[in-house]
């Protein structure tokens, strides 16, 4: 059953939220730091009672301060997943799932934690203790310690921020595999734009307490108004590619689904699958393909939409042969180029804007 939550109070963070979460349904609620993110998720899970609040689960009140309901967190069914992992060092992968089962047969709990892990691809790691698994094995012991509970619902807390943007990416392709055998309401609180769009069925903004957009991430990532309150400069998109040839002049041609791309040298063979991540504002817009200039990616696009914010700036989304990306332009440069939806133009993305960091193959690991 779904999700139900409201929170109000003066401070520390001052307060007045409130949304629903459908089961399977995954909510990423976005902000900066401060903003009052993470106190959403220790009030649903009972590390934290707001002045005014109410909390429903799987039909049940856990929180209701004005009938003065309040579930102890150690009752409530909830499955939380810390930045820090919190796993156990003493006890063996095997062992730190099995604790989250207490009560029942233990030859129950160990079948039980053997199938979870091996959901979580940890498969043949199940006897390694926390210091000898990777920063991204521990995070989904976590993830399948969380799951043990048979929570309804699961609260993940910048599970991810932890790892490097390799094992990330690893890791958001393993999270919605793995969402495929999930029911339960879950809760993503993230800074990272990318991650709440490759996760989240919806977004909600949260500046300074209060709800500033919320809708499906598709949306939310488009409008203005939100993106200045998550942080434009970190939006932007991913393309898929693959690698065609190593230049002489130290660079790497790929091929996207709109023609070729050159990148700073990327090691690996010809064939290899990449992501690569661009960054709305390193995108120019250009109604012609450009003559003359020194950045040396221009893909054909057709204009999806184009929103115009209360500044100078506008988010124009294109798609590129059935892959979205955004650019961040003047809205001045929209209206001059008469950039409507269906204008036909070309993306000019410069080689040196990439960051090695920003091309992972296809399964997350980090090539360059």
């Amino acid at each position: 059953m779904a999700l139900e939550v409201m929170a109000r109070a003066a401070g520390p963070i001052p307060l007045d939220i409130a949304f629903r979460v459908e089961p399977g349904e995954l909510l990423a609620l976005v902000g900066h730091s401060g903003s009052g993110k993470s106190t959403m998720l220790r009030t649903i899970a009972g590390l934290w009672t707001p002045t005014e609040a109410k909390v429903t689960g799987n039909g049940h009140t856990w929180l209701d301060t004005k009938e003065r309901v309040n579930v102890p967190a150690f009752r409530r069914p909830v499955g939380f997943v810390f930045q820090s992992y919190a796993l156990f060092p003493h006890m063996t992968a095997l062992g730190n799932v099995m604790a989250a089962m207490e009560g029942r047969p233990v030859a129950e709990r160990e079948r039980e934690a053997r199938r979870l892990l091996a959901l979580v691809s940890l498969a043949g790691l199940e006897e390694r203790r926390p210091a000898a698994l990777s920063g991204g094995q521990q995070q989904r012991v976590a993830v399948a310690r969380a799951l043990a509970r048979k929570p309804a619902a699961l609260l993940l807390d910048e599970p991810f921020s932890a790892v490097d943007r390799a094992t990330r990416e690893r890791l958001y392709e393993e999270i919605r595999q793995l969402r495929a055998h999930l029911e339960m309401p879950t809760v993503l609180v993230t800074h990272d734009m990318e991650e709440a769009r490759m996760l989240a069925d919806r977004m909600v903004v949260i500046e300074h307490g209060k709800i500033v957009r919320s809708g499906a991430a598709a949306d939310v990532l488009f409008d203005p108004v939100a993106l200045r309150a998550m942080g434009l400069r970190d939006v932007g998109s991913s393309l898929p590619a693959v690698l065609e040839a190593q230049e002489d002049d130290g660079l790497t041609r790929f091929e996207t689904p709109a023609g070729p791309i050159w990148l700073p040298k990327v090691e690996g063979g010809p064939g290899l699958s990449v992501r690569v991540r661009i960054l709305a504002h390193e995108v120019i817009v250009a109604r012609q393909r450009p003559e003359g200039l020194s950045a040396l990616n221009a893909l054909p696009a057709v204009v999806t939409d184009v929103a115009v914010g209360e500044g100078p700036g506008a988010i124009v989304r294109l798609d590129i042969r059935g892959h979205e990306i955004l650019a961040r332009i003047t809205a001045r440069s929209a209206r001059t180029l008469e950039l409507v939806p269906g204008a036909h133009c070309f993306a000019i993305l410069k080689s040196m804007a990439v960051a090695r960091g920003d091309v992972t193959v296809g399964n997350g690991h980090d090539v360059a």
